[in-house]
């Protein structure tokens, strides 16, 4: 079980958030105000209970506050019995949904009460299976509950670098205790991946691998006064006068040493139990009950009924046209020999590409990063109608989590705008980054891709904010990659430009990748080169990608599938308005109406249609 994933999907809370709300924007109170109807009550009330359930969510949008504010020192319950008391949370709240008074209601909350409905049906289909973790109206959806990208090893110490408050004494009290409810997450975590071994499942051999390499990395780092667990409190208290950082520092040691970092070996020796009977088959197919999970998380992460058949062949069509559009760039720059994928990992290795491998090359990345997002910032009233504010920062992954993670990811701040938005960049190995392939990325992860896209969502009421749909949510980010090239990014930036196609070859290869490792019972050497001649991605960026797909079964098909839904929908709109439609109209009404399945989505966008005919 995973509570929605909210660091990504931020949003504002209804009327039963009121006490938490004085310090929010001056559209986060109309929208509290607003929440009066019984329908939108319902809506707050099923919110704050998911909040309860994942109670970093709540730090992560600022609301752990007021009457919440104990939020900020618990962690969820992921034991069996904690999944077993969200099952009956989501079983009432269906009942309580589906008996709601709809008359009078206006299209806004119609649509509420329906996100939320497919939301916890989608996520009680997923419990339904004998194993696995299941997000809530989130991305994250694995059957394997701890895994090299998956698990408390890697959540709780992001949760206290990223987002937990020290501002006073009270906040480094709930530090503490949040640090101490650690272990019995872990072991929680510990007895299901046990049952599920004894179930006969366990994760691939190299990827048992790779978790065993992190976490006896994380028990050695855990107890330093500057690791990840204890190192935070001690930052954030030093900035403070009052605070004694040196006595918070002994009891969080204390708190590690005896309780958390015991935890974590006892996860470790299950891990190792299952790599002694681990193999190599790198998808879901060889599991047991396999074919079954594959098939919901394909549901759950395109919110389509696409077998994976169908989306195995649009993966292969869409690699092939960007592909020739690649070569069209390539060839005008010089490069004419060889495959596109061989010319583009040439063009990534010039030197005027490349920054380096040392800390002053992680430095120059991040400089990097950040002038490409102020060129994007002038750019964005040609597309939008409204401007948020856009609050983020670029932050270093968790050394521990860089070797499981992709290059980056990032999403939108609290609510408040005390926390920023933040893009989390793989620094591990900076040859992974260089100038053909970093606009792409911050265009996604940042603006206009998540973290954009995010603070929209901040307006909207709590629970459609916390529930997001995997297939929006990055169908947007790579559409937000589009905007950035029609918008003329990349006008005088070929280099940058075949960084975008590349993305979206990339993208479009994950069609075709996921579901040969899922559905056709490909290797990890195959899957690896079918991604690496498809998208001349360095190989070492390919294997934490491609692993990440066996980890992850499904989610990376919602990319591409959203993308071109998004498209379908703009082009339809296009013809539909003629000389009426106006992109900065459609963009808004996409991100107004927030994240939804793509059925939703076209809804809404028939409703654009509609107001602009007249």
């Amino acid at each position: 079980m995973t509570i929605p994933n909210i660091t990504r999907r931020q949003a504002l809370t209804g009327a039963a958030a009121a006490m938490a709300s004085i310090s929010l924007p001056a559209r986060a109170l109309a929208a509290v105000s607003a929440a009066t109807t019984p329908a939108a009550a319902l809506l707050d009330t099923l919110a704050w209970g998911l909040l309860e359930r994942g109670p970093t969510g709540a730090t992560a949008l600022g609301v752990d506050t007021g009457a919440h504010a104990a939020l900020r020192g618990k962690l969820d319950d992921r034991s069996p019995a904690g999944v077993a008391a969200t099952k009956a949370f989501l079983t009432d709240a269906l009942g309580k949904l589906d008996n709601v008074e709809r008359t009078g209601l206006d299209a806004g909350t119609l649509t509420s009460l329906a996100v939320t409905q497919s939301a916890f049906r989608t996520a009680l289909d997923g419990m339904a299976l004998p194993y696995g973790d299941v997000a809530i109206g989130g991305w994250r959806n694995t059957p394997y509950v701890v895994v090299q990208n998956v698990g408390g090893w890697l959540d709780v110490p992001q949760a206290l670098d990223g987002d937990q408050p020290v501002r006073d004494a009270a906040d480094a009290e709930y530090y503490l205790e949040r640090l101490a409810a650690t272990p019995a997450l872990l072991d929680g975590e510990t007895v299901r991946i046990r049952l599920a071994r004894e179930g006969g499942l366990v994760p691939p051999d190299f990827l048992l691998d790779k978790t065993i390499s992190g976490l006896t990395r994380a028990i050695a780092e855990a107890a330093r006064a500057d690791g990840p667990l204890v190192g935070p409190l001690v930052r954030k208290a030093a900035a403070l006068p009052g605070l004694d950082a040196a006595t918070l520092s002994g009891r969080a040691s204390r708190i590690v040493a005896d309780g958390v970092i015991p935890a974590l070996q006892r996860q470790l020796d299950e891990i190792r139990l299952q790599r002694a009977v681990a193999t190599s088959a790198a998808g879901m197919a060889s599991r047991p009950h396999g074919a079954e999970w594959y098939a919901w998380g394909l549901r759950a992460s395109t919110t389509t009924r696409r077998t994976p058949d169908e989306i195995h062949a649009i993966g292969r069509a869409q690699v092939a046209e960007l592909q020739a559009r690649m070569d069209t760039i390539l060839r005008s720059l010089g490069l004419t020999q060889g495959s596109v994928a061989e010319r583009m990992k040439a063009l990534q290795a010039r030197p005027d590409m490349t920054f380096g491998t040392d800390d002053a090359a992680r430095a120059k990345i991040v400089a990097y990063m950040e002038g490409k997002l102020t060129a994007m910032r002038a750019k964005l009233p040609q597309a939008f109608r409204k401007l948020v504010r856009g609050n983020l920062e670029i932050r270093r992954m968790p050394l521990a989590e860089e070797p499981g993670a992709p290059a980056a990811y990032g999403g939108p701040g609290s609510i408040d705008g005390r926390i920023p938005g933040k893009i989390w960049v793989n620094l591990g190995d900076p040859s992974i980054h260089n100038r053909v392939s970093i606009p792409d990325l911050v265009f996604h992860e940042g603006i206009p891709g998540h973290v954009w896209q995010g603070e929209y969502a901040q307006a909207l009421p709590l629970i459609r904010s916390m529930l997001a749909f995997n297939a929006y949510s990055e169908g947007w980010a790579l559409y937000a990659e589009q905007l950035a090239d029609e918008l003329g990014m990349y006008d005088d930036d070929p280099a940058g430009r075949l960084g975008y196609l590349m993305g979206l070859s990339w993208r479009a290869a994950r069609l075709v990748v996921d579901t040969g490792i899922h559905a056709l019972g490909w290797t990890r050497d195959q899957a690896l080169g079918e991604f690496v001649a498809a998208t001349g991605l360095a190989r070492s960026n390919a294997v934490s990608e491609v692993e990440r797909y066996c980890s992850w079964p499904g989610q990376a098909c919602g990319y591409k599938l959203g993308q071109i839904e998004i498209n379908v929908q703009r082009d339809r709109a296009k013809a539909a308005l003629g000389s009426r439609f106006d992109l900065r109209d459609y963009n808004q009404a996409v991100v107004d109406g927030g994240n939804v399945p793509l059925d939703v989505l076209a809804q809404n966008v028939e409703r654009y249609i509609g107001a602009n005919r007249r």
